[in-house]
């Protein structure tokens, strides 16, 4: 079996090693343009250089969650594309959010300048109640995220596709139920994938919908905000802030008006990083199941674009 190994920006030696370890009877090769062909392929934002030159692969298995810059490629007909299931990221997801909501809830922002400047003051508790969570997007770490959420006694809402069922969480679904989740939300927490349906998702007319003083919490990615309606609606005042760990241009360019904003929080994109040795073991297992005609999780359908 032959794998070959397409991960820009990535250091190949550790994924290397870590492979060849756990599939000690594999061919594990890092690709350079002409490379001999491969059975799969574990790649990260590859050229379309690289899957016209593999056009018989069997596996392309995604380093990270996202694989919306996969299907704007031409993969090979045959090829069956991969998304890692979790491999570590859930956890961290939920520790993102919960300090993000939390920070915004206690108003922790508001305590911090107060005591750069030197002032010793007491903000009025919130109500929790008051504080409904909405998560976009139920997927396996959308899912974790709102139980996390619960943990803290927030009401928590979800919206998905399709119907889903989570204990303690109001769920709403499709289309004709958005703007009922969005009116019944507070702190808003988009994990939606990026598809041409999600792109823009959060603009003037949805987010305006959010609840006064209403929060906006991104951290799945920049194309589904429209930046200059969020910096709006923030300086309208119907909007309170927001905390933002993705962006469309990355790294977010000096001049963005993000940078300078003083209810916006941002992040380099840290929410959820690959874990190596997780990410590992989940590939190599799926590779050893495909090869043995079994399914796999996390197999993307291109129609729906995750």
């Amino acid at each position: 079996m032959k794998i070959t190994f397409c991960c820009a920006e990535t250091k190949s030696e550790p994924w290397l090693a870590g492979l060849q370890s756990v599939l000690p009877t594999a061919q594990i090769t890092v690709w350079q343009p002409g490379a001999p062909l491969a059975d799969h392929a574990v790649v990260w934002t590859p050229p379309q250089q690289f899957f016209d030159e593999q056009p018989q692969l069997k596996g392309v298995f995604n380093i990270g969650a996202g694989v919306d810059a996969l299907l704007k490629l031409r993969l090979p007909p045959q090829a069956v594309l991969v998304r890692l299931d979790d491999a570590g990221m859930s956890v961290q997801m939920a520790e993102y959010v919960c300090h993000a909501v939390i920070r915004h809830f206690r108003e922790f922002d508001a305590y911090e300048a107060a005591m750069r400047a030197g002032q010793w003051s007491y903000r009025k508790p919130r109500r929790r109640a008051d504080f409904a969570v909405g998560v976009m997007g139920l997927g396996v770490l959308g899912e974790r995220v709102a139980r996390a959420l619960q943990m803290f006694e927030f009401p928590v809402n979800g919206w998905s596709r399709s119907a889903k069922s989570i204990d303690g969480v109001r769920s709403f679904c499709g289309a004709e139920q958005f703007n009922d989740f969005l009116a019944a939300t507070q702190v808003l927490v988009n994990l939606l994938p990026l598809t041409p349906e999600t792109r823009d998702i959060m603009n003037r007319e949805t987010l305006s919908q959010l609840q006064p003083g209403g929060y906006v919490i991104n951290v799945a990615r920049g194309a589904h905000l429209v930046d200059e309606d969020l910096i709006a609606l923030i300086d309208s005042g119907h909007l309170s802030g927001a905390t933002l760990d993705v962006f469309r241009t990355e790294p977010l360019p000096s001049d963005h008006p993000f940078w300078q904003h003083p209810q916006i929080t941002l992040t380099p994109h840290t929410s959820a990083r690959t874990l190596r040795e997780e990410s590992i073991a989940q590939i190599a297992g799926k590779i050893l199941a495909l090869e043995q005609g079994y399914c796999v999780a996390g197999i993307v359908d291109p129609v729906r674009g995750y």
